[in-house]
């Protein structure tokens, strides 16, 4: 009661729009943490995928969130001129990844396959985006539903979740998971 309350007092910067499209923003190298924390503050919701990596230094081991898709966040609006004239002006944006730098919609599927194995305990890394290669969806278990593109990287299979307009994947590895070929 008291959060309705509060946003009725302080509404959002932007209405919230009937269609809002994720995009993806191309960001400076080592600014997506920086990014998305002015575009959220401007009204912008943003999605920045981590994954962590254990680090070791001469005298200490440290584990460390690196952006999945180093060099871009994806953002949802309604991209009138309003925000995309805001996302110009954060200090860090190259621009938007698209035709003529326009704001081009990722569809919500691959953000969602994304989410959902941001989500989950499982074992993901980044990986090179495969052009071919066969489709399959897990049929079992906490993915279930999940599609993408089956690899054989030495003797581990792993499902790779690609991001076609940004040309950057995902792998997860399927031990124990159930595919089928779509």
């Amino acid at each position: 009661m008291l959060t309705s309350a509060f946003a009725e007092i302080n509404p959002a910067p932007f209405p919230a729009p009937a269609a809002q499209d994720w995009c993806a923003i191309q960001t400076r190298p080592r600014h997506e943490k920086v990014v998305t924390r002015h575009l959220n503050d401007a009204g912008i919701s943003t999605f920045l995928p981590l994954y962590s990596q254990m680090r070791t230094w001469s005298d200490r081991h440290k584990k460390i969130e690196f952006p999945l898709f180093p060099g871009y966040i994806f953002a949802r609006a309604c991209w009138s001129t309003p925000a995309r004239v805001r996302v110009f002006q954060t200090s860090g944006v190259i621009g938007f990844v698209g035709p003529r730098k326009e704001a081009t919609p990722i569809p919500v599927q691959q953000i969602d396959a994304i989410r959902l194995m941001m989500q989950t305990e499982a074992n993901f890394q980044p990986h090179a985006f495969l052009n071919v290669g066969q489709r399959v969806r897990i049929r079992t278990g906490a993915l279930q539903g999940l599609e993408g593109i089956l690899v054989r990287i030495s003797s581990d299979h792993r499902l790779v979740v690609s991001v076609d307009l940004i040309h950057k994947s995902v792998a997860l590895r399927l031990d124990g998971y159930e595919v089928e070929v779509i």
